[in-house]
């Protein structure tokens, strides 16, 4: 995964295996930044390493 990689919603819901919904629970509430490039919604590759980099800290 590159770190300039920008991810579809779909790609998210699948590598974090949850839903359509709680991936857009995670960008409307900040915990998962988030473009919106016309009508799509696109989250960048590093921001989601971060998000789970900090799931695992919460986690230990």
């Amino acid at each position: 995964m590159r770190d300039d990689e920008l991810l579809t919603v779909a790609e998210v819901m699948a590598r974090l295996k949850v839903g359509r919904s709680t991936v857009y629970d995670l960008i409307r509430t900040r915990r998962l930044p988030s473009v919106s490039i016309g009508r799509c919604r696109r989250i960048p590759a590093s921001a989601l390493g971060d998000f789970i980099a900090g799931q695992m800290e919460r986690a230990a």
